[in-house]
Formats: C-alpha cells, structure tokens, sequence
C-alpha cells in the first residue's frame, strides 16, 4: 500500500466511470492509480460483465473474475439503474460534481437517459467526457459494435501476427483495448489540462479502430511512406536482422540486436567473426535481405550454448538478450519483485489478491493502491451520501423503487 500522506498527482479530479469490460476501466483505473476519485457505475444484480468472466475467480463471497480485478483497483462501486428516471437524475447530479466522465456505451446509447455530452456538459461545462467505442462518434461504421479481437481482425494487426506460413493470430491479450484505454487517459489528462488553462472541458472520442491504427507504427509507416505491404514474419523483425528468438541447448532466448557495431560483438561472442567480413551481412539493409542466409549461420552456432550461459557472455559484451519466460517465471524474477511490480491488496472483507503495479514510477506522486477492486455496489449508499448528501431516509426510497440495491 502506498503510505496515505504521500499526495496523488490527480488528488482533487473526481471520475464518474459509466465504462465496462476493459478499455474504459483500464483508463479509470489508472486515473485512480494516480490519485482521482473514481465512482464506478454498475447496473444493480448484474454488475460489469467481467465480473462473470471466469473461471478462474476470488475465492470469496463475490466470485468476481481475475479479469475484472485486473482493471478495477482505486474505484467505489456504485450500483444505480440509469435506465429509471431517478437513476439517471442520480447520474446527472454526480456528473455536476465531477471533473471526468468516462463511457463506453454504443454511439447515442445514453443520449435516451439525458446522459449524453450535450445534456451534461449543459449542466457542468467544465466536464471532460470521453466516448470509447468501436469506430468513434461519426462515420459508416459508428453504429457497429466493436470488440478487441475484431478490431485486431480489421485493423491490420492480425495480418502481421503469426508465422509466416500459418493462419492470421491475435495478440495474446487484448492490447486493442489496452492502448485504448491508455490512449483515452492520455487525452483525458491533455483535456484536464485544457479546462484549468481556459475552464471550458471537451469531450473525447476514442475508437478502437483508430487506436489500432495508429499501433501499427512503423509497420503502417513501411507501407505509407514506403510501399511495403507488411506480412507475417512470426518472430522476424521487418527491418532488423538478427532480431529473433534462437532455440538453446535448454531452451529459447531472444536475441534484439539494433545496429552494425553490436551485431560485430554478437559475432565475436559467437565465434563467427568471420562473418562480419561477408558483404551480405555488412549493413542493417543487408543483412535484411540476406537474413535467410544468416540464421543459417547463427541458429547452429547458438544451439550450441546453454541459454544462461550465452546471455551472461551477451551481457559481458553489452549486447541485449533475454529467456522467453512464462508468467510464472518472469513475476518471480528478482528483478521484477525489486521493482514491486506486484503489490498485494485486501478486499473490503479482508479478501487478499495482488495487482500488477502502475509502471511508471514518480518520484513526488507515487501511483496509489488503496482500494482493492470493489465489491459490486459495496459503495452505493456510502457514496451518495458522501458525494450528494443524501439522508438515509432519500436512500432508502431509492432503494425501495430499486434505483440503488437494498
């Protein structure tokens, strides 16, 4: 846990998290992280549907996933039925004291409940409000629901992942939403920033499709700027060479050598220096078109080490490599645990779980990790009368028309 004294960098920016699933809780949990105030919005008895998503579950009364737990630290749960005239009045008085809402309803999906960016920027014109869909606010595709692995399917990505010879792959976690969400918390915080200089807030479309987009980088800018249409190369890098994982006398490591001067050394630790005089190996561009040719060479002199051994020789010569681990490998790693990487929480009920930490480390604002993932509506009373001032008795009114849980 974070020591309480130590100050949030966002301490004082109140967060109304409407989102589900991944790519808007990952947002709102690293604006939690770093010290907001996030109110989470959950549909009373159903709840956001990764809580369902398991097995494996938290042996606890909740049985909520390890997928939701993944993304939901530093947040209140609150359950409110938006859909009820008074739950959405509810929404709309917590928007008026917020600095960000964050949804990720279909386009036009809360526009029925006056919960839109119209109605509440209306109320509170200071409100940061960010939409993550699918395909964005506008366009043919606007109205299509969009999910991670389609979006890997259309946006390209899958086209380059796999081996050369084998069917399109996904990436092994949903990294469409994941940059999604990073990227809707980076706008969010450009937006913040935007209303304390002018006091006007915005609001912010995030899209998947666009977010996959512009993940495809370099591969994206080989094509644009260069004509190559990118494939599946597996564990080939498009442009740099050797840049792969080799097969040990124990196992596989990855070698990622970037320049000339390193691939020399690498053939020093080899013992294959004669290499370096071979004109199809002389430059970064040819050894690229020549990389059939090379493995050819390397793979056999590296079968020959063990994958200690030729990493720590790597290592002497300054050169960058590494094993491919498994999870449980690398988060026991003695470097991994020096990082605190992963930091154990309680549940409200003493239930102990671990998180993977926030990875950027501030030496004057520390991420914070002061509430375990929430129980589904464990807050809801407590919040509404912290946050609106609602007396016992309005409370339960609510609950007995079943705008909020009993």
């Amino acid at each position: 846990m974070t020591e309480a004294s130590t100050p949030g960098a966002l301490a004082g920016i109140k967060v109304l998290d409407l989102s589900r699933v991944l790519a808007g809780p990952w947002a709102t949990q690293m604006l939690g992280d770093l010290g907001a105030e996030v109110l989470k919005i959950e549909q009373p008895g159903q709840g956001d549907d990764t809580r369902r998503w398991g097995p494996p579950a938290l042996a606890d009364d909740s049985g909520d996933s390890a997928y939701y737990l993944c993304a939901n630290r530093n947040k209140r749960s609150l359950a409110i039925d938006l859909a009820q005239p008074e739950g959405a009045d509810l929404i709309r008085r917590l928007a008026a004291e917020s600095d960000v809402v964050v949804e990720n309803f279909r386009v036009g999906g809360l526009a029925k409940y006056g919960l839109d960016y119209a109605a509440l920027s209306a109320i509170n014109p200071r409100l940061v409000y960010c939409s993550i869909t699918g395909f964005g606010q506008d366009g043919p595709y606007c109205d299509k629901g969009g999910y991670d692995f389609l979006i890997q399917a259309m946006g390209g990505l899958m086209s380059v992942t796999g081996e050369a010879d084998g069917p399109p792959m996904k990436v092994g976690v949903p990294i469409v939403d994941l940059f999604t969400g990073t990227y809707a918390t980076v706008a969010i915080l450009a937006a913040l920033r935007h209303r304390d200089a002018t006091g006007q807030g915005q609001h912010v479309d995030c899209a998947l499709l666009d977010t996959q987009l512009a993940m495809m980088s370099n591969q994206a800018s080989n094509y644009l700027n260069g004509g190559a249409v990118p494939v599946r190369m597996g564990n080939d890098h498009p442009n740099i060479v050797p840049y792969r994982d080799y097969a040990t006398a124990d196992g596989e490591i990855v070698v990622a050598l970037g320049n000339d001067r390193q691939f020399r050394d690498f053939l020093r630790v080899l013992g294959l220096e004669g290499l370096g005089d071979d004109p199809r190996f002389a430059s970064v561009a040819l050894r690229s078109a020549n990389r059939a040719a090379l493995h050819a060479y390397l793979a056999p002199a590296v079968a020959r080490w063990r994958s200690d051994d030729l990493i720590a020789a790597m290592e002497a010569a300054k050169l960058p490599a590494g094993k491919v681990n498994g999870l449980p490998e690398i988060l026991a790693d003695v470097h991994v645990a020096h990082r605190a990487t992963v930091q154990p929480m309680a549940r409200q009920d003493g239930t102990p779980l671990k998180v993977v930490a926030f990875p950027a480390k501030l030496s004057a604002t520390p991420a914070r990790y002061d509430r375990a993932p929430p129980c589904a509506g464990a807050d809801t009373r407590a919040a509404l009368g912290e946050t609106l001032g609602l007396s016992e008795e309005a409370l339960d009114q609510l609950a007995a028309s079943g705008v909020i849980p009993r």
